[in-house]
């Protein structure tokens, strides 16, 4: 392997999907060696700027970014807005010059007053169920689409659909780890993009994927990127 990320536009094809059309979920988290899913508190704790390249790649080739309302809150997210020549090389390549945003929240327990609705480049979508509060609904439908995905709960499978339904095939989830963990129970995980952070944290950090169901997905080796001591492991559903 070698000991550094190939150039950006060989770094896109390594990642890059060719049936564009077809819905899949790709799903993508950072980790340390012992397998804790952040580092006080946060998973940009364990990342370096070369991780942030291959997230910024996912980032450019997606057509949706999805990530849990609790992830929002706790990772700072802000209005998303890829640089301008990534936009302009989604634009050449037939994508929309920026990937939209889905957020997942059965409780709409968001402020539409945060940045991830006031600076975004394009209108959110929020993910949520038929049972969520009317009075937030209300309150976020100013800034944001609010989609219903099941009755009383939010369901992976609709939530997959209703994008697709809106020419979003291609999601990229972002966490956190209770989304990827519904994404697993309800076998909606396409691909997983992992990056190992050369660090051993121990105490009480939690795993990438947690939930209340347990489920065996297998899955198959794409590739292994090698930056530093850092690894960046593509994996992909093994075909039956």
């Amino acid at each position: 392997m070698r000991a550094e990320l190939p150039p950006r536009a060989e770094l896109i094809e390594d990642y890059r999907v060719a049936a564009r059309s077809v819905p899949r979920v790709r799903v993508n988290f950072i980790a340390s060696l012992d397998g804790a899913a952040t580092h006080e508190g946060l998973s940009g704790g364990l990342n370096n700027a070369d991780d942030k390249m291959v997230f910024d790649t996912l980032r450019l080739l997606t057509d949706v970014i999805l990530v849990g309302a609790g992830t929002v809150r706790a990772e700072g997210y802000g209005g998303i807005l890829l640089p301008a020549d990534d936009a302009a090389w989604r634009v050449q390549a037939g994508l929309a010059a920026q990937p939209r945003v889905a957020i997942v929240s059965g409780r709409l327990d968001l402020d539409p007053g945060h940045p991830v609705f006031t600076d975004a480049a394009t209108r959110p979508i929020v993910l949520t169920h038929a049972a969520a509060p009317t009075d937030r609904r209300m309150a976020l439908a100013s800034r944001a689409e609010v989609v219903d995905c099941g009755e009383d709960a939010v369901d992976p499978r609709r939530m997959v659909a209703e994008l697709a339904r809106r020419g979003l095939p291609q999601i990229l989830c972002e966490g956190g780890p209770h989304l990827f963990g519904d994404l697993v129970a309800a076998d909606r995980v396409d691909e997983l993009c992992l990056s190992l952070a050369p660090v051993l944290e121990g105490g009480s950090a939690g795993r990438i994927a947690v939930g209340a169901t347990a489920a065996t997905r297998a899955m198959e080796l794409v590739h292994v990127l090698r930056a530093g001591d850092m690894l960046f492991l593509r994996y992909a559903r093994r075909q039956s």
